[in-house]
């Protein structure tokens, strides 16, 4: 069974400063592990359904990683294609390539790491949505595997 791990935080734990839009907002390093055979590429979507607007917020959309990658590391650059042929960044709700992250407007906000292991390459075009790439993945998924942290500002920004 896929499994999908990260070592900034613990699964239901909470999602560190550096992480988000009150730290350094670099990406976390995620490492997965157990695809299921017949795995061409996989797909990541970080997603905030607690945000206040219709669907929630999309934080990261990365797809066509190549089956034979097993993590990606942390600060990945926000840039369309990931250095080493790690896949492709589409583009988060901000409009941005790459990695945002939690800037939860109130209260404490669930972020989902979704990995999905797929049976295709999606070639997808370079800055593709969630809403683009959740279309393309349709009939290609094989496996999912999830981690959860959570987020909530400080009332103080850290220096």
């Amino acid at each position: 069974m896929l499994q999908l791990t990260s070592p900034a935080f613990q699964a239901d734990g909470n999602i560190p400063t550096r992480f988000t839009c009150q730290g350094s907002d670099i990406s976390p390093a995620l490492a997965w592990r157990d695809a299921p055979s017949g795995t061409k590429t996989f797909a990541l979507v970080v997603h905030d359904p607690d945000a206040p607007r219709a669907g929630g917020f999309t934080h990261w959309v990365v797809y066509d990683i190549p089956a034979t990658t097993n993590r990606i590391l942390e600060n990945a650059p926000k840039q369309q294609v990931l250095a080493g042929g790690g896949g492709a960044q589409g583009q988060n709700d901000f409009g941005k390539i790459g990695y945002a992250g939690p800037c939860p407007p109130s209260g404490t906000h669930r972020y989902f790491f979704r990995l999905y292991a797929l049976d295709a390459e999606l070639k997808l075009d370079s800055g593709a949505t969630q809403k683009v790439l959740e279309k393309a993945m349709q009939g290609h998924i094989r496996e999912q595997a999830e981690i959860m942290g959570k987020y909530k500002k400080s009332s103080e920004r850290a220096a």
